[in-house]
Formats: structure tokens, C-alpha cells, sequence
């Protein structure tokens, strides 16, 4: 299975616009693609992944941290027990159901669309925002001498697995922030000067989004999201795709190996 089974029929889809919205704003709507069968498989999934009913080798656990402070995040420390408070899950490639969702004809023909190669993943990574709330996700990009490669992905494909409406931990970007290239050498979190300097708080436009919906999501595109107002947990599954060249670069460790797809 390649997620054909789950895939949203929509005669209306009009994936050349979405491409071009992604090139010229660095995000770009997709409608609704999971349906309602995927949602719920995937929604299991993700909880019997967090309460360690299925377990994979290898997978990459994050837990909330207790304070709701994203200062306050731990790291290190892996699969702490079962819980539904963890903040993300990497590696998910491991698992057949969402590896079958991420390589559906419709990715395939997004990614074969913005990388000229053959096709691996980077990462395939579930956001949870638990149903008391969550951290904030500061502005941020995601790239950089940190990320550890030859060359910048800049393909992001983000399904929500629940509604993410605005004050439920909806995703708020900075337009064409993706144009000027990365903040800083190293990626990741935008300092506070750069920010400022950008005026990125008046010009954030949230992307709220219903479950099932689709995103794509340029890597250097300055994104953020704040914590659930909602009482229920906010799901997301987010694939981040890059050509079959792409080398890893770190030497403390063996170099990656990248799971190809298309």
C-alpha cells in the first residue's frame, strides 16, 4: 500500500496553483488528502506508538516538558514510559502506516515537482500537542549547518491529524521569509534581533487547518505554532523531502542513510 486506499478524491485540486503559492510564499494549502479512514488509522497509530503498544526499534521520542516552557525541554532522554505527552516522534518511516501515507501518488507528484532527482526523506516526524496544551514553537527554520547536510531540502509536507484551528496550535508563518535564505549559518531557532528586525509578529498570518488537510512547507520559511487552546490534542505528521544526492555530512558518527521513496 502506498496511501491510495486513504487518498481524498478531489476533482478540484488545483496542484499547479499550490506549487506556485509554494514557490512565491513559502507555504501553500493542498485541501483535505487523508480521509477519514486514514485519520483514524494514523491517530491509533500515534497513540499506541506514545503508550508503547507497537514499538519499533530506533524511533526518536521527545517528551512535553511539565512546565509548557520550551526552554524547559528535555532532551536525551528517549521513550520515557507510556504517556500521551509527548511533544514529537521521529523516524516514522518505520512504521508501514506512515510510511504508506507518505509516499501516496499525490506526495509523489509534489516532490517529483520541486526536486529534479529521485526522491528520500529526511525525516517523517509526528507533532503532538497534548490535549492540557503544550510547548510554544518559536520562529524557526528548518535547515542549517545544524540539519548536517551537503545541501538544503526545502520540501516540507505537513498533514494534520486533528482540527488545528487558530488558538489550537494552528501553524503561523511569515510569508516569503523563505526568499532571504537562512536567518543565521546554523538554522534552527530565529534569534530575537532577527525577529524584530523583520517585524515577524505583525506580519505572522496563521494557518489554521482541519484534520486531514495538507500543507506544503518550504524549509527556510520562517514558521511557528503556540500552544492548544482547545482541551483536545493537536496531531501532526510532517515529511520533510530531498534529492537522492543529498549527502550527510557529521563524522562523529557513521553518516546517515536516507530512506528512499520515490
Amino acid at each position: 500500500m502506498r496511501g491510495e486506499a486513504w487518498l481524498v478524491d478531489d476533482a478540484t485540486r488545483d496542484l499547479q496553483g499550490a506549487l506556485a503559492d509554494f514557490k512565491a510564499r513559502g507555504v501553500a494549502r493542498l485541501g483535505r488528502a487523508l480521509s477519514d479512514e486514514g485519520l483514524a488509522a494514523l491517530r491509533t497509530r500515534a497513540e499506541d506508538l506514545m503508550l508503547g503498544r507497537v514499538v519499533y526499534p530506533g524511533l526518536f521520542f521527545q517528551r512535553e516538558a511539565g512546565s509548557g516552557r520550551y526552554e524547559d525541554l528535555p532532551y536525551g532522554k528517549g521513550y520515557e514510559g507510556p504517556t500521551l505527552d509527548y511533544r514529537k516522534i521521529e523516524k516514522l518511516e518505520k512504521d508501514p502506516l506512515f510510511f504508506a501515507w507518505l509516499q501516496n501518488p499525490l506526495f509523489e507528484q509534489v516532490a517529483r515537482a520541486v526536486i529534479a532527482d529521485d526522491v528520500v526523506i529526511y525525516r517523517a516526524v509526528l507533532f503532538n500537542k497534548p490535549a492540557w496544551g503544550g510547548s510554544p514553537l518559536p520562529w524557526h527554520q528548518d535547515g542549517g549547518s545544524f540539519w548536517g547536510l551537503d545541501r538544503e531540502p526545502v520540501l516540507q509536507i505537513w498533514t494534520a491529524l486533528d482540527d488545528a484551528p487558530e488558538g489550537g496550535g494552528c501553524l503561523e508563518v511569515v510569508e516569503g521569509s523563505h526568499l532571504d535564505g537562512l536567518a543565521t549559518p546554523l538554522g534552527g531557532v530565529i534569534p530575537a534581533g532577527h525577529v524584530q528586525g523583520r517585524e515577524a509578529e505583525a506580519r505572522a498570518v496563521a494557518m489554521p487547518a482541519r484534520a486531514g488537510e495538507v500543507l506544503l512547507i518550504h524549509n527556510h520559511l520562517w514558521h511557528r505554532s503556540a500552544p492548544s487552546q482547545t482541551g483536545r490534542p493537536r496531531r501532526a505528521f510532517t515529511v520533510c523531502y530531498m534529492s537522492a544526492s543529498t549527502r550527510c555530512l557529521r563524522k562523529k558518527r557513521a553518516p546517515r542513510v536516507f530512506t528512499p521513496v520515490f
